[in-house]
């Protein structure tokens, strides 16, 4: 009988669900992250459809701008895939209509893999996702014929977004994708308390509230806090004029702010400099299970820091603050993971469209004890950094 090392298993086993996933017509999207080959960025998978029939197209980016791909039949993926993860690539995720995957491989070929929602249970049953054909056309969750965005002047009555809209309206599509992405991770009943802070004029909020509640079927409290006045007055108005009741605005200081109930999830786009801080602060003490934010300056490292082995890069202003933008948002990161959160960086949008680009994400792990090793590793990981950086003690952790 032939035996199957730990690695082999599980990245066989991330492959037959990726499989299923396809042949069921569920499948919404693969990401291959982490490469061993340097010149090598990330590969995406996307169901297609094609004159011999549905194959995933595998994409590969590669760091002088080029992009390789392989069409893989469904019923080749299983066989196939495994051949990509741990080889080329050492974390995977897949996202499915009935929940989620991840494959994590470490540097010395330990394999985990962790499945949300349903996604072992895939019968083909569920309602299937659009295939792409090749026309490589974009396709957003959003149209252009949501109230809100007509209200907010990103579109006209007719549903055609604006010229000079087209860059937030892509903003605003890309977001929503994310939510999409997160709802797994929520609770599945009961009213969803949401909460944006830092959310200025709002495009975020509206489009957010609209998702969950029109597309996804769910009862919604979201509540969105600022410092101006006249803006909240001004997103307050348009939902009462489009009867989205469930949302709340609130004129105040978000380093002070104390939600009445906890948020099940956590938005914020480009709070400056530390007011994002502050956003994460609210986040982890209510136990936020999703927090999506997008910072925006940051000065505050670059104020303080104190730290003579990166001097060669302290030295040039301009390589300074790009080392502090980088340093501050994985410091942040690792805030996160000290409180119990899986998290990440990524792109919001096209870094063409706009230099504030990063957006931070942190799910909670639904059994993290906060007095466990894991806990105790992580924040010595974080402290250390900290202290690496400014040359003093951190923050203590926040506290519900």
């Amino acid at each position: 009988m032939e035996m199957h090392n730990p690695l082999q298993q599980k990245t066989e086993s991330f492959s037959e669900l990726t499989e299923k996933s396809a042949s069921a017509g569920t499948l919404k999207g693969l990401v291959l992250y982490q490469p061993e080959e340097k010149n090598l960025l990330k590969a995406k998978g996307t169901l297609r459809t094609g004159k011999d029939g549905v194959y995933l197209q595998l994409e590969r980016f590669w760091t002088e701008g080029r992009v390789t791909h392989e069409n893989i039949p469904v019923s080749k993926i299983a066989e196939t895939l495994p051949a990509y993860l741990g080889i080329q690539f050492r974390k995977a995720d897949l996202n499915d209509l009935s929940g989620s995957a991840s494959l994590m491989i470490s540097s010395k070929g330990k394999a985990t893999l962790l499945t949300r929602g349903k996604i072992s249970e895939i019968t083909g049953e569920a309602k299937t996702v659009n295939l792409h054909g090749n026309d490589r056309r974009k396709k957003h969750l959003l149209d252009g014929t949501e109230p809100f965005l007509q209200a907010l002047e990103i579109a006209d009555k007719n549903g055609r977004i604006h010229d000079k809209r087209q860059a937030k309206f892509r903003q605003i599509c890309r977001f929503t994708e994310y939510i999409r992405d997160a709802v797994p991770e929520l609770p599945g009943e009961g009213v969803l308390h949401v909460a944006d802070l830092c959310c200025g004029k709002s495009y975020l909020s509206f489009a957010v509230y609209h998702y969950l509640t029109a597309v996804c079927g769910r009862e919604v409290n979201m509540v969105c806090v600022d410092l101006k006045e006249s803006v909240i007055e001004e997103c307050a108005a348009i939902a009462r004029q489009i009867g989205y009741d469930g949302m709340h605005f609130i004129c105040g200081n978000i380093f002070e702010y104390k939600p009445e109930t906890p948020p099940a999830m956590v938005i914020s786009l480009h709070a400056c400099d530390t007011a994002t801080d502050a956003v994460l602060e609210v986040a982890m003490r209510e136990k936020a299970k999703v927090i999506l934010s997008t910072p925006c300056c940051h000065h505050e490292m670059n104020k303080r820091l104190k730290c003579a082995a990166v001097d060669f890069i302290g030295e040039r202003p301009m390589l300074r603050q790009k080392f502090c933008d980088a340093a501050t948002d994985a410091l942040r990161l690792l805030r996160l993971d000290a409180m119990g959160y899986k998290t990440d960086a990524t792109e919001l949008i096209d870094p063409e469209e706009t230099p504030k680009n990063i957006l931070l994400r942190g799910y909670l792990k639904p059994h993290f004890s906060r007095t466990g090793k894991e806990a105790a590793e992580k924040w010595e990981r974080y402290r250390s950094t900290y202290l690496f950086l400014y040359g003093e003690e951190p923050p203590a952790l926040p506290e519900a």
